[in-house]
């Protein structure tokens, strides 16, 4: 629709208005919305300018509503509908963010950006190939894109074309050769293909090109620790600490590089950040990556404990403490057995929030787990801790904590990534312990333990390779 016409062009005031809610000032951008509305209230930049205002003040459903009602007036509109797929896909309504990305592509089928949220979309739902579909025409229509690449490599990758991938992520670079984001993204690409040498070339061309920052001289050292090539790792993840001197994801990478070698475990700082960021998508990508422990431990209860599945909880009351509970797995996993109430501890309040929603737990504790056991005074039939202490190195503490409390006879059911160092313990490349066999054992009895079982599983599987690890069940022994 045309805007009204006034000696104040409402077009000036609609630029003003992107640059506040961009600015953030959001404040003054409500004032002058009201204004503008006054001026064209009909106009369907007006709806998506109030309608980005909301989601910056923390407003998703009001933002929702406002484009129900917009599409419901102009439903031929195919900006109204791009701007709910993505406002449905941060609301993690993947399938209602597809079907409004679709009906966009139908409206506009030269649209690269609706094809590209399209794409994204579908990615994430698990139809790799028609994303990737999708992504490759938004591409095409507008190759020097990199938001369109980056999407495109993600779905060569998903597929398993990881050549492909990575000449995607490079053209990109190509096209777009200040954007530090492609670069790391294609240095992540060649660790996670394990070409640590490819790594290393695109991480020292963007120190070259004076891009690199904190995560870049990291990764860099990864690569370099992954070729064996030690003091340069040192040396590179010293320029990390440099430039972020207080990231704990650098420090752990320095932790996990040998420049702290005998770090006993994870910093929590590390932990909860990282976990965080990365609670909402937590499930899908463990799903996506045949992730069985939580199925492992649901297995061991029944067999220790003789329970039969699709028997109510609450007739024996064993009450269950989960730790590092994260998003709540295990409650899905042992709502059908005889067992319970269960409490989770999680030092990520991201992670609590989605196992808050699930309904599953008795109590959530926002704690570090060795000060929550070194502070709880009760006494636990069972205790679970799903892919938890691969953040720990030495174990020897946290199995004495747990020896004091568990009631008499109670299980301690726990995975660990496998190991065949040397040393009982070893940090790996990414940030994670693995543990050889006699370790676990030897903890287990220092600490008054006794191995009921500890046996070999495949914990996952990372780049189609299975991640080996041991699946354990101690039992609180006698004082």
């Amino acid at each position: 629709m045309e805007l009204q016409k006034n000696p104040v062009d409402p077009r000036d005031i609609i630029r003003q208005l992107a640059r506040m809610i961009a600015g953030n000032r959001l404040d003054p951008a409500r004032h002058l919305l009201a204004a503008a509305r006054s001026l064209a209230p009909e106009a369907p930049e007006l709806v998506l300018l109030s309608v980005r205002l909301a989601i910056r003040q923390g407003r998703s459903v009001d933002a929702l509503h406002e484009l129900d009602a917009a599409i419901a007036a102009d439903p031929l509109d195919a900006a109204l509908f791009k701007a709910r797929a993505d406002l449905r896909s941060d609301m993690e309504d993947l399938p209602g963010a597809a079907q409004d990305a679709a009906e966009a592509v139908m409206l506009d089928r030269d649209d690269p950006e609706a094809k590209a949220l399209l794409g994204v979309v579908l990615l994430e739902l698990g139809q790799v190939a028609d994303g990737g579909g999708c992504l490759a025409e938004a591409v095409a229509a507008r190759p020097r894109n990199p938001f369109y690449r980056q999407g495109l490599a993600r779905a060569q990758e998903a597929g398993g074309a990881h050549d492909e991938a990575a000449a995607t992520l490079d053209a990109a670079i190509e096209a777009n050769p200040a954007r530090g984001d492609l670069r790391t993204g294609a240095v992540m690409l060649r660790l996670r293909q394990r070409d640590f040498a490819g790594a290393l070339r695109l991480a020292e061309a963007a120190c070259r090109d004076g891009l690199a920052d904190a995560c870049l001289f990291g990764l860099k050292g990864h690569a370099l620790s992954s070729l064996e090539r030690h003091d340069e790792a040192a040396e590179a993840y010293g320029e990390a600490l440099k430039l972020g001197p207080d990231d704990p994801y650098v420090r752990h990478l320095v932790a996990s590089a040998g420049m702290r070698p005998g770090a006993p475990r994870a910093p929590a700082e590390y932990l909860r950040a990282v976990f965080d960021g990365y609670a909402a998508r937590f499930e899908r990508h463990l799903i996506a990556l045949g992730y069985r422990v939580p199925g492992l431990i649901r297995a061991a209860l029944i067999r220790n404990f003789g329970l039969v599945p699709s028997n109510p909880a609450g007739t024996t009351a064993r009450s269950v403490l989960d730790l590092g509970c994260g998003t709540g797995l295990m409650g899905v996993v042992l709502a059908d057995l005889d067992l319970g109430p269960i409490t989770g501890v999680d030092l990520s309040p991201g992670m609590l929030a989605e196992a808050r929603a699930k309904g599953l737990y008795a109590e959530l504790m926002e704690a570090d787990i060795l000060a929550m056991l070194a502070a709880d005074r009760g006494s636990w039939p069972v205790i679970l801790a799903s892919d938890v202490l691969c953040y720990f190195g030495e174990l020897s503490e946290v199995f004495t904590l747990v020896r004091r409390r568990l009631s008499a006879g109670g299980l301690f059911v726990f995975s660990v990534e496998a190991s065949e160092a040397e040393a009982g313990w070893r940090l790996g490349p990414q940030g994670r312990y693995s543990h050889r066999r006699d370790h676990v054992e030897q903890a287990a009895r220092a600490a008054g333990l006794h191995v009921r079982e500890l046996v070999p599983e495949t914990m996952r599987f990372e780049m189609n390779q299975p991640v080996a690890g041991l699946l354990a069940v101690l039992e609180a022994a006698p004082w």
